[in-house]
């Protein structure tokens, strides 16, 4: 079968489509033909080895972490599925696998499509909608009545995030431009802020929790709208790392680059003074870790 296939880390001349065998099946695992695959940026990010830190794979290994398709065999174990169903799967970190014809998968990852949903839309659904559920619900505890910011709603785990948090019970307030504002109020959104034109940093501390989806600058921003002793969880929180003499000098973590190193050296190892930017809890959560597909950082 052909498959999209990482040999070497680092540029897109390091992956390469080809003939490759069609994946053994564990007793649990069922076999799909895969009718589509999510494309997201842990997929580049795997590619250029900013995952090592997270989980180290053998080379080659087939790229790809979702997909949709119809399940062709199952193994001796299976109970919940069986051949011709419909059916969608964030894969196993340890596996991988979904740009390929076929893909397997243990049934624990995988769910029946709607049948209001074709295969593309479906593949689109499993990373980012399990990343938004792990954030809201088990990593910042959303509560009914709590009050939560989540900013650029109108992106793939932004439009799971407003509705998650609506059927959480959250009074949702998120950042969108005009274009995507009359959307995210269509996914429930009780407030929304335009981030072309307002400044975020006025609103006062008034949230309770805080889902960043863009980092950078909306993150510096969001750190002053808190409430004390809140909590953040990002997705796109860059790790820095400052030296702990240079902390006992009173050197701020935001000094110039001559003060700074990556947090991750070529080998992917972990500083061992690793402090989190901005002094207050930040969590990078892909997706679902109470499940054999999650990803989780150990940073956290």
């Amino acid at each position: 079968m052909l498959a999209y296939v990482l040999r070497r880390y680092g540029r897109p001349e390091g992956s390469l489509l080809m003939e490759v065998p069609t994946p053994t099946l564990r007793p649990r695992d069922i076999l799909v033909d895969v009718r589509a695959a999510g494309l997201n940026p842990v997929d580049f990010k795997f590619r250029q080895g900013k995952l090592r830190v997270i989980h180290r794979s053998r080379l080659p290994l087939v790229l790809g972490n979702e997909f949709a398709g119809e399940v062709v065999a199952v193994g001796d174990e299976v109970k919940r599925f069986s051949v011709g169903d419909r059916v969608f799967a964030r894969v196993e970190k340890d596996r991988l696998g979904a740009f390929a014809e076929r893909a397997a998968v243990g049934e624990d990852c995988a769910a029946r499509v709607p049948p209001n949903l074709d295969f593309a839309a479906a593949a689109g659904v499993p990373l980012a909608a399990l990343t938004a559920l792990q954030a809201l619900r088990d990593e910042l505890g959303l509560k009914p009545e709590h009050k939560v910011f989540i900013s650029g709603g109108a992106g793939g785990v932004g439009t799971f995030a407003i509705q998650i948090a609506k059927w959480l019970g959250a009074h949702v307030t998120t950042t969108a431009s005009k274009r995507g504002e009359a959307m995210v109020r269509s996914l429930g959104a009780d407030e929304v802020i335009d981030y072309t034109t307002d400044d975020l940093s006025r609103i006062g501390k008034d949230f309770d929790a805080g889902l960043d989806l863009i980092g950078g600058e909306t993150l510096d921003k969001m750190f002053k709208i808190m409430k004390p002793e809140t909590k953040i969880v990002s997705v796109a929180a860059e790790l820095v790392v400052q030296p702990l003499e240079q902390a006992a000098r009173g050197i701020p973590l935001g000094a110039p680059a001559a003060h700074q190193r990556p947090a991750v050296d070529a080998g992917g190892h972990v500083a061992d003074d690793v402090r989190l930017h901005g002094g207050l809890l930040v969590n990078a959560v892909p997706c679902d870790p109470s499940s054999p597909c999650g990803m989780r950082s150990p940073y956290f």
